[in-house]
């Protein structure tokens, strides 16, 4: 079984899924190679129930989308506009589908390797970076964040403590001024960072 980081030509066997988020009803077209492909994972989850919505708006990239959980959910329910990437195809196929499936406006679904084709910044970032890519590509995911948030803005993202969560925490704080942990369950951290 191919990992979802790669663009590796798996049989596709698209399933959709509906779930409720916040209180909002949601359907996602899933297929194999992508992330949780059996629906809404856990942590991904516990992350958009986490966040302040209150203060989320603007500008938002969905970094490393899959098949656009982040992006779909905070667009409908703050109206913002939203960008959304994957260096998956097929990942980005199924986002394109499901922003139609739930009637999304403003948000644009395109293909990238991390940052390589973004050209413009962003008052919120929010990411479950693919672990399984390895250490280098979840850093240049976190890290370089702060080059695409404008003044004021955040990155928002959840890590597994078995994952790594602890140091990544101090790395995080070498590279933003302000890093907090906003909810810890079963393993997983959500983590905010500003600049």
């Amino acid at each position: 079984m191919g990992q979802y980081f790669t663009n590796e030509e798996l049989p596709s066997n698209i399933k959709k899924h509906d779930c409720v988020v916040l209180g909002h009803k949601f359907s996602f077209f899933t297929d194999n190679g992508v992330f949780s492909k059996d629906g809404l994972d856990f942590g991904s989850r516990l992350l958009l129930e986490t966040i302040p919505l209150e203060e989320v708006g603007g500008k938002i990239l969905d970094m490393g989308c899959g098949y656009g959980v982040f992006g779909i959910v905070l667009n409908k329910l703050t109206g913002s506009s939203v960008d959304m990437v994957d260096v998956n195809k097929r990942a980005i196929h199924l986002s394109e589908r499901n922003i139609l499936e739930n009637n999304c406006s403003s948000i644009n679904a395109f293909l990238s390797f991390t940052y390589e084709k973004i050209d413009s910044k962003y008052n919120f970032i929010i990411t479950n970076p693919p672990i399984r890519a390895g250490k280098k590509v979840v850093y240049d995911i976190v890290m370089n964040a702060k080059d695409y948030l404008e003044d004021g803005g955040k990155l928002f993202l959840v890590i597994r403590k078995e994952q790594g969560a602890k140091s990544l925490l101090i790395d995080l704080k070498n590279v933003y001024s302000k890093v907090n942990v906003l909810e810890k369950k079963k393993g997983f951290y959500i983590i905010e960072c500003a600049l």
